[in-house]
This record gives structure tokens, sequence and C-alpha cells, in this order.
């Protein structure tokens, strides 16, 4: 039978609504979850042991984080959202609801995911196959991924670059350019796009 874990280590203040988990044990876990100063863990949501919140990162309701997650300082993890574990998260991230972050995921400074928007990791889903290498994608520093867009494995989003909304992103994004339809096709950011997430960089 495995432990429980502490709740949470070293949490400054943090704000655990009734009915959420943080810290919740798995098979072979080594260390509670760990909450920065003023986050904010809401209702329904789960946090396995073994991850770390930076300091006013805060959740929706019924969010999943899974073992070996970090997540850096000012993020927001939507309602709904699923992080797989063994991924990262840096500062001012924003997941909207029911985003999904497989295993493997690296994610940069101020990107924005929309709601629903779907990361996978593995280029073949055989549901009989035993072994598989998970490829978590990439999202570089200030991405935007727009609503309901596909990212497949290993794919790398550019500093900068944006996705539109409904795009299933097949190959890599350049920096500072817009991927846009089924597949996705990259075209030249529109220059008030530009701007405007060059500005949220300040």
């Amino acid at each position: 039978m495995t432990a429980t874990p502490p709740q949470f280590l070293e949490a400054g203040r943090a704000t655990v609504e009734p009915g959420a988990v943080v810290g919740h044990p798995y098979d072979g876990w080594q260390a509670p979850a760990r909450l920065g100063w003023a986050c904010i863990v809401r209702t329904g949501t789960v946090i396995y042991a073994d991850t770390v919140f930076g300091d006013h990162t805060a959740t929706g309701v019924r969010a999943l984080i899974r073992e070996h997650t970090s997540v850096g300082r000012r993020g927001l993890i939507g309602s709904a959202a699923m992080i797989e574990g063994h991924a990262h998260l840096g500062d001012d991230v924003v997941l909207q609801s029911g985003v999904f972050l497989p295993t493997g995921t690296l994610v940069g400074d101020r990107v924005f995911v929309g709601p629903c928007a779907v990361l996978t990791n593995d280029r073949y889903p055989l549901r009989r196959r035993q072994h598989y290498r998970p490829e978590g994608p990439i999202l570089e520093d200030d991405a935007s991924i727009g609503a309901n867009v596909t990212v497949l494995p290993g794919v790398r989003i550019g500093e900068g670059a944006m996705v539109a909304a409904g795009a299933v992103v097949t190959r890599d994004v350049p920096a500072w350019t817009l991927a846009v339809g089924c597949p996705a096709r990259v075209q030249d950011l529109p220059a008030e796009l530009r701007e405007q997430n060059a500005v949220r960089r300040r």
C-alpha cells in the first residue's frame, strides 16, 4: 500500500478549496507537491505528488496535474485541463478550459493555449503495442494556440508563433508566423498580431 504524502511543502498561504487534492500519491512517489506563495487550487482539482507550482499560480475546477510537472509563476490552468505529467511550463502560461498536455510537453514563458486544444505525444497510437517513446510538443516563448487546435507529437511551435483555431499542426511552425488550416499551412504573421504579441512580452 502506498503511503500518503503531506498535502504540500512550504506553501505560502496557498488556498486549497474543499474537494481539491494536493499531493495525490502514486507508486514510487518521492516528494510532496509544492505550492508557491498565494497559489489557488480550486474544487475538484487533483495535483499529484512530485509537482511544483510557482508563486501566484491558480487552477480552475476539476483540473488534473500529474507527477513530475513544474508550473512557473503566475500560471493559470483552466477548468478540466489535464497535464499528463513529466511536463514543464514556464512563467505566465495560460491553459484555458479543457486543454490536454501529454507526457513530455515543454512550454515556454507567456504561452497561451486556447480552450479544448489537444497536444499529442505518440506518432503511432497502436492499441496493442507494448512500448513507445513519448515525444511531447514544444511551445516556445510567446506562442499562442487557438481553440480546438491539435498539435502532433514532437512538433515545435516557434517563439511568437500563432496557431489559428481548429488547425491541425503536423510539422514545426517557425517563429513569428501564423499556422492555419488542416493540415496547417504556415504564412506570415500579420503585422498587427506581431505587434500585439510583442507587447505582451514587455
